[in-house]
């Protein structure tokens, strides 16, 4: 059985509509519902709902705080995905993983994920972001990952690239990966 560990902490994915206020917020989370809809043999899930901002109104103590829950339950895990609003996810990503190249760093991989559209809109790319999050926390070696849009940007070097609405990594990152398979 994989032990996977989902962290919530709000962002665009998790946004929900407020009809008297005719806004999109982080009122609820919505990712009981999600993981609901998703056939999961072999993984057992354990959510933790840390907190629900969204990320343009994290502090760096909130970064902290995400850095110090994945790494405090980290070895009770085979993986861990968090789901992240997608404007500070890369602050967090490269966090995590200062941290996770410690020496005595946690052994297992984390992904973060989000979505630029809410999963409450009917063109949103939330389920199959979580849905890949959820398959790659399986299947990457340790690190830490953003993975979002059918991709697995290993950190450092991930930032959303807005103009095209997805996560990109920066060339010098592409160019120390292709080295390191070489």
């Amino acid at each position: 059985m994989f032990r996977l560990l989902i962290i919530s902490t709000g962002g665009t994915i998790e946004k929900t509509y407020c009809e008297l206020a005719g806004t999109m917020a982080n009122h609820v989370s919505v990712l009981d519902v999600m993981l609901a809809s998703l056939q999961l043999p072999g993984v057992h899930v354990e959510r933790l709902a840390l907190m629900n901002k969204d990320s343009l109104e994290m502090t760096a103590v909130d970064h902290q705080r995400i850095v110090a829950t994945a790494v405090a339950r980290a070895a009770d895990q085979d993986g861990i995905v968090i789901v992240h609003g997608t404007d500070r996810l890369a602050v967090t990503g490269e966090a995590l993983h200062a941290r996770w190249t410690e020496p005595a760093a946690p052994q297992i991989p984390v992904v973060l994920t989000g979505a630029m559209r809410p999963y409450e809109l009917r063109s949103s790319d939330a389920l199959q972001n979580l849905t890949e999050a959820i398959m790659a926390a399986q299947l990457l070696p340790v690190g830490v990952y953003a993975v979002l849009h059918g991709q697995a940007l290993r950190f450092p070097g991930v930032s959303k690239d807005s103009s095209r609405g997805t996560f990109v990594q920066a060339a010098a990152a592409n160019s120390a990966a292709s080295s390191c398979l070489t």
